[in-house]
């Protein structure tokens, strides 16, 4: 379960990144709550805050990816976590001052959304020349499971630090935690790093990465799944912020604790991830993402409290067994110089879809309850992944006759 952690490398990387998650984490949930004490309550002002961070994911994952085939990601990864910071840094002090508005979160949060975009696909392929490829399933479980860990950190020290002193000093602390990756960066010894040639430069590469990723069916339904998970079904930060506070009228403290419910089992998740040896196979991620759907359905429908953060832990596992089904899936599939492309492809699948299904979930929120954002997002998970495993499965099944056609007019 932890055999990456022999690498030395990798231990340095891990440990830093545990570090930032943290405050990453408790920039999430901060961030959530200011834009409802701004906003007076308004799930659609969440939601579009959540649409704007992860816009750029939408925008800008194709140029991300592209620069992380041809540039030292070391190096881009450097200069993203000063961006990071910076942004933080100014809504931080905006909320600790007392001038933040609604509109201030909304531009930062999609400064920082570009960050982001440049970060991930970097960020995604760096690990693959930490430790290589036979150490590569594993060592994706454990960057799960480190974040994960954060999750529980995270979330309950943001609602202590929101209570005690205020938003603008728990958002501040993010800017605060990305010194650690930074310093991360300088102390991995290169020499060991299994660096990938960098892609040549030449015209249409990123849409060389896009029709690869095309001539591919399962990647396709990897792709397919992860967009239906994640625009509709991973917005817990605006529905468990929503839950918190109008539906069950909690504090800030109950609201950072429902994020720690959920990450004990988002880190069993990544931990039985983390047993991995071999790539998994598209069935088992259709079927996690299936029952992931039904869970959240089962959680919009919790009585009280307490019932409700009694079920984010299985939540939490079945999407955590999801997303890294899938991320192993891809980097143990694709080829080694489209990496990054097809990783940047995968974020922005994964998290561009936000910004359509934030807004709609919030509004939905707005005029039908809370309830329904996790009710409506299940189930629209649910039926989406239906229908790519269709769709890909006639895609299949329509080659294969044609295979066979070709092969029979050879003989």
């Amino acid at each position: 379960m932890f055999s990456a952690l022999r690498n030395r490398n990798y231990r340095i990387y891990a440990s830093g990144s545990f570090v930032s998650n943290i405050g990453t984490w408790m920039q999430r949930v901060a961030q959530d709550w200011l834009v409802l004490e701004l906003s007076g309550g308004s799930g659609l002002a969440v939601g579009i805050t959540t649409a704007l961070q992860f816009l750029p994911m939408l925008l800008f994952s194709a140029y991300g990816g592209l620069i992380a085939d041809r540039i030292d990601k070391r190096l881009i990864l450097k200069l993203t976590q000063i961006w990071m910071a910076v942004c933080a840094a100014g809504l931080g002090v905006l909320a600790i001052t007392g001038v933040a508005v609604t509109w201030h979160v909304y531009l930062i949060a999609f400064l920082f959304g570009m960050g982001t975009a440049f970060d991930n696909p970097a960020r995604q392929s760096f690990v693959s020349e930490v430790v290589g490829p036979q150490l590569l399933p594993n060592a994706i479980g454990l960057n799960s499971a480190t974040f994960h860990a954060a999750r529980i950190v995270g979330p309950a020290l943001a609602g202590l630090v929101i209570a005690a002193f205020g938003t603008g000093w728990a958002i501040l602390s993010n800017a605060v935690t990305y010194g650690a990756f930074f310093a991360v960066l300088i102390l991995i010894d290169a020499s060991k790093l299994q660096i990938t040639a960098p892609a040549a430069r030449a015209k249409r590469q990123i849409r060389e990465g896009m029709a690869y990723v095309r001539s591919r069916s399962d990647i396709m339904l990897v792709m397919f799944v992860v967009f239906f998970v994640g625009t509709f079904g991973m917005n817990f930060q605006m529905t468990s912020a929503l839950m918190a506070q109008q539906e069950f009228r909690k504090g800030p403290e109950e609201y950072g604790i429902l994020g720690t419910f959920m990450a004990v089992g988002s880190l069993a998740g990544a931990l039985l991830a983390a047993r991995r040896r071999t790539a998994p196979r598209g069935r088992f991620i259709v079927a996690m993402a299936l029952i992931f759907g039904v869970i959240e359905i089962v959680a919009g429908l919790m009585p009280n409290y307490w019932s409700f953060a009694a079920i984010l832990p299985v939540l939490g596992l079945a999407a955590l067994l999801t997303l890294t089904a899938s991320n192993a899936s891809l980097q143990l599939s694709v080829d080694p110089q489209l990496r990054g492309r097809v990783m940047a492809l995968y974020a922005m699948v994964l998290m561009g879809g936000t910004p359509l299904g934030s807004p709609i979930l919030g509004w939905v929120g707005e005029v039908l309850g809370p309830r329904w954002t996790l009710i409506g997002g299940g189930g629209l998970t649910v039926l989406g992944v239906l229908l790519s495993a269709a769709v890909i499965g006639r895609r299949r099944h329509l080659r294969v006759v044609a295979a066979s056609a070709a092969a029979t007019e050879v003989a």
